[in-house]
């Protein structure tokens, strides 16, 4: 039996000019990982994230360091998560192109969405890839 999937929020930011990656996460049920949106648990990983970030503004200035896909919540399998996620984090706090670290990051993902609210709004996700990955189906099925 595979594991379960994985659910994290990270965000790509800079606080005083040096780039900053916190993230958060935990693993899902089998009910979760079907669900249309992350629901609760992701709403529950953004609001640790961002106590977070509150928590280290006073290092400095605060600024997201890809736009609109600063806040991220990404359901990856435990093994790529464990492994490749930590590359590259490392990679892209020393220096790596932001578009590379998305790029990579999109290639592990199973699904992926932006995190946005607006005013008098709850939390929402918008989804960050096209297609999500544990949905394509079966090579040479024209579906």
């Amino acid at each position: 039996m595979a594991d379960a999937p994985y659910l994290v929020a990270l965000a790509l930011v800079e606080f005083a000019g040096k780039r900053a990656l916190p993230l958060t996460g935990k693993s899902q049920s089998a009910e979760a990982a079907d669900a249309v949106d992350p629901g609760n648990d992701g709403r529950t990983l953004a609001l640790e994230l961002l106590l977070r970030l509150w928590q280290r503004s006073e290092e400095g200035p605060l600024q997201r360091a890809a736009g609109e896909a600063s806040l991220l919540l990404v359901e990856l399998p435990l093994e790529l998560m464990s492994e490749q996620l930590p590359l590259l984090k490392a990679n892209w706090l020393s220096g790596g192109e932001t578009s590379a670290f998305l790029s990579s990051l999109e290639g592990l993902a199973i699904r992926a969405w932006r995190i946005t609210i607006a005013k008098y709004e709850p939390v929402s996700f918008i989804a960050w890839l096209d297609r999500p990955l544990a949905k394509l189906p079966p090579f040479g099925d024209n579906r």
